[in-house]
């Protein structure tokens, strides 16, 4: 006879354990329950549940598969901001690409 229950151990970033945790309270569903809905589905679709993708305004602009019209427009772009005011300090420019891009 097979054991009703397995063990899982995984690694999860503090912040978004309490964060999934507040939701699932909320929704009265244990972890270990929604970890379980979680993996019924990945046998029901034969992989992940969900489409697994960066989104459009996520992904980096690539300078070598612009025209030089469109390089032109963003760099446009970047002295309107500048005009504009809607700057922001390079150091947090940086932290903010190492958050976006998991760097």
């Amino acid at each position: 006879m097979s054991a009703k229950t397995a063990n899982l151990y995984a690694r999860i970033e503090p912040d978004v354990k309490e964060q999934a945790e507040a939701i699932l309270d909320i929704l009265g569903i244990p972890a270990s329950g929604a970890i379980n809905m979680f993996y019924k589905q990945i046998i029901l679709h034969q992989g992940l549940p969900f489409e697994v993708t960066i989104p459009n305004d996520k992904v980096p602009i690539s300078m070598r598969s612009l025209t030089g019209e469109q390089i032109d427009q963003e760099l446009e772009k970047g002295l309107e901001e500048i005009r504009a005011r809607k700057t922001i300090p390079a150091a947090d420019a940086f932290k903010q690409m190492r958050r976006d891009y998991h760097l």
